[in-house]
């Protein structure tokens, strides 16, 4: 009865197939109408009752008294490129939470939030600087893709789970939004499509290998020793860098997949040609891709490195084994950078 109630509660975006029909069937009617009701909200993206018309209309009618949406746009700004789009979104309880949306050629990506805040406390992230307020509902996290899908003119290829927040201290919700996004019957996102980001949650990195999860997986490394990488990400004296290197190269192993590490590059901390090398020695032995990201400026004592500086740290790592790409965020100008996304709730 709780579950139940739970339900009649909660907002009709991010409840699961097998919800919807409990619901469904607590209002009178037979289980097959819940699934109906997801496919007009996944897979067709309607929201409008009155265009649900293979639904009875006293089940519409019904219907009318739940929340679609557990998020409401505030704004949204430009880049000067117009190639990225920043997001407000409001929660239910006033709190708000940022999203991206960014457009190259016929790639459209949506970075979104898994929290509100974040414990985790990465130096050189506007996000860290909140604190850790709350974690995102199921419903909230797969709001976000919604509502910018809706808003997009163009069909959206990407999710990487980017945002506000660390995907992997929301797991249940966050692999519970991955699974909606997947679903074949709804939303349709392939697998290959979808990027969970961590800062190197080692306990729910194996979780995620053992569970066979068919998501890609990006892991925030940042530094080349564990001194290094201690000053600028504090996780490190609890998951540290040799430990998470073990569990990256357990999880290409078990999965067979690749891991992409994402490496921030910082002026005078870790953008040395020497740290390139390091990167190179310790990345070598893992099935791996490296995203290097120049700082994006949050007005703190950090600085981007020179551009010569970015592009001496790639040659470096030019006989590298694995992909080496540099990740040039297009929405910095507007704070939709990499590191950059962070609100102020009420």
């Amino acid at each position: 009865m709780t579950k139940l109630k739970n339900l009649k509660e909660k907002p009709l975006i991010g409840q699961t197939k097998e919800e919807l029909k409990l619901l469904v069937q607590s209002l009178g009617h037979r289980s097959f109408r819940g699934e109906q009701l997801f496919d007009w909200l996944y897979r067709k993206q309607i929201y409008d009752y009155n265009k649900m018309s293979d639904l009875p209309n006293s089940f519409r009618e019904q219907l009318k008294h739940f929340t679609v949406h557990p998020l409401d746009i505030i704004h949204n700004n430009f880049s000067l490129s117009k190639q990225t789009q920043k997001f407000l979104f409001k929660l239910k309880n006033n709190k708000t939470i940022e999203s991206v949306l960014m457009e190259e050629n016929k790639r459209v990506t949506v970075c979104i939030s898994t929290q509100v805040g974040c414990a985790v406390d990465c130096d050189f992230c506007a996000t860290a600087k909140m604190g850790f307020i709350q974690n995102l509902t199921q419903g909230e996290i797969v709001d976000q893709f919604i509502q910018l899908q809706n808003f997009c003119r163009k069909k959206i290829t990407n999710v990487v789970f980017m945002g506000m927040g660390e995907p992997f201290l929301n797991y249940k919700n966050t692999l519970g939004a991955a699974h909606l996004l997947h679903d074949p019957n709804g939303i349709n996102m392939g697998a290959w499509r979808i990027t969970i980001s961590t800062a190197g949650i080692i306990k729910k990195i194996k979780k995620f290998t053992v569970d066979k999860e068919p998501f890609k997986l990006a892991i925030s490394l940042n530094g080349t020793s564990e001194e290094q990488r201690s000053k600028t990400m504090p996780i490190n004296k609890t998951q540290s860098l040799s430990k998470l290197i073990q569990a990256s190269e357990g999880y290409t192993q078990y999965s067979r997949k690749k891991v992409t590490f994402e490496y921030v590059l910082l002026a005078g901390i870790n953008d040395d040609p020497s740290d390139a090398k390091k990167l190179q020695y310790i990345l070598s032995p893992i099935n791996c891709k490296l995203n290097i990201i120049p700082y994006n400026d949050i007005s703190s004592s950090y600085k981007r490195p020179r551009d010569s500086a970015i592009k001496l740290f790639v040659q470096t790592l030019a006989k590298a084994p694995f992909p080496v790409t540099v990740r040039w965020s297009k929405g910095h100008d507007i704070n939709a950078g990499c590191g950059q996304l962070a609100s102020t709730s009420e």
